[in-house]
């Protein structure tokens, strides 16, 4: 371990995973397109806590990701996630923004409260609407100067790093370059990740994390009512809708999205959704009839180069494995968010991976990123994975935006 990889660590004591769910992942513009990401997160953490069999009013904290503006309540997101599912008014929220390692951020965070005894049991939601991101100007407020109006898309001019001149797309293309990735490659890569979250999804797996979303109220005494309101003939919404047959036959048809090998076939899909955890102390657990899914043990965030942020994970998973005194050979299953597929790549290549153990499920390429939720959604199937397979040991983690890598070590305590 060199002094360049050693990030911002942490060790968890005493946190446990206890249960969680996530609603499913919707393509952009589609049916869950006009829904808040509040209202999202909100689904998530009723649905979760119901499923968890937790008493609401045992939360201390309520710790919510979301990266885009997508509501003119977005300041009070957190907040109002926990109001409305029901936490109490004394306890208090914030919120966390680490791009696409969001979710993972609201993990180690509530790991970090209850493992050091601020509270028994968090609450973590990850939630996101791609398709609210807004259009948007900044510097308007004095006025329009003639000619000088200036609105911009938000979600497209995000993707842009100024520091390092470079869009998201671009950085993918500079680790394949570097790691001598080719567009075949990529792209069998991308037909796998279908084909496994396919099989995923008809042998049931997925059912197993997802709430159906439906047209609903959500009210609480003292509050303004608030809920979800799908469009006219959609009665409820219960699977991804990205998934689909992607052969490697249809995907090598589709023309570059960036000049190389990415295409939106082999990228991470833009999609809507939330989801959310219960994070709680071993005596919260006790006094529960269930299990919980899994330990958490570490986590860790820490930075790369911006022009190259996708290989991220490769540091985060080998400091993350130092703090814990591990070796990558005792992880039974990894999880890598596929921001692009030449970015997994990149990183299963650096750390010389097992191909067998990873993304096991498919991922984001069939799936989807909704960028806040993303890392709550990893954690959970791959706790869920663990247990279903009777595996030790597993690491989620995710490339960010701007240069960083996160990764989060869990144990599943029964195997």
């Amino acid at each position: 371990m060199t002094a360049k990889e050693k990030g911002l660590r942490a060790t968890f004591e005493d946190a446990y995973l206890i249960d969680g769910v996530r609603t499913p992942f919707v393509d952009y513009r589609g049916a869950l397109s006009a829904v808040s990401p509040i209202d999202l997160g909100i689904k998530a953490a009723r649905a979760a806590i119901a499923k968890a069999s937790v008493d609401p009013a045992d939360i201390g904290t309520t710790i919510a990701g979301s990266m885009a503006q997508a509501s003119f309540d977005a300041y009070v997101t957190p907040r109002h996630i926990g109001l409305y599912a029901g936490v109490p008014t004394e306890r208090p929220a914030h919120l966390v923004q680490r791009i696409c390692g969001t979710g993972l951020e609201v993990l180690v965070q509530a790991a970090d409260a209850v493992s050091l005894g601020r509270v028994d049991l968090a609450l973590g939601v990850g939630t996101e609407s791609m398709s609210r991101n807004p259009v948007a100007a900044y510097t308007h407020r004095n006025g329009f100067a003639m000619g000088a109006v200036e609105f911009k898309d938000f979600l497209w001019e995000a993707l842009f790093d100024p520091a390092a001149c470079v869009n998201m797309g671009d950085t993918a293309e500079n680790l394949a370059k570097q790691y001598g990735i080719t567009r075949e490659e990529v792209d069998r890569f991308a037909a796998r990740s279908f084909e496994r979250a396919i099989a995923s999804r008809d042998a049931g797996f997925f059912a197993g994390e997802i709430v159906p979303v439906i047209s609903e109220r959500f009210e609480v005494a003292g509050l303004q009512a608030r809920g979800v309101k799908l469009p006219r003939g959609v009665e409820t919404v219960d699977a991804d809708s990205h998934l689909r047959p992607s052969p490697y036959e249809v995907l090598v048809g589709l023309r570059p999205a960036f000049g190389g090998v990415q295409t939106g076939g082999n990228s991470s899909a833009i999609v809507d959704g939330a989801a959310a955890v219960l994070v709680g102390s071993s005596d919260y657990v006790r006094s529960m009839d269930k299990a919980p899914l899994a330990r958490l043990l570490a986590g860790v965030s820490i930075g790369v180069p911006p022009h190259i942020m996708g290989i991220g994970p490769a540091p985060a998973i080998r400091a993350v494995l130092d703090t814990a005194g591990l070796t990558l050979d005792q992880i039974d299953r990894t999880e890598i968010n596929e921001a692009f597929g030449a970015q997994v790549l990149a990183c299963v290549r650096e750390l010389q991976l097992d191909e067998a153990k990873l993304n096991i499920n498919g991922g984001a390429i069939a799936i989807g990123h909704p960028l806040g939720a993303t890392g709550v959604r990893l954690a959970l199937t791959l706790a869920r994975e663990l247990k279903r397979s009777k595996l030790r040991y597993g690491v989620a983690s995710a490339c960010i935006g701007g240069g960083q890598g996160i990764a989060l070590l869990i144990e599943n305590s029964e195997a």
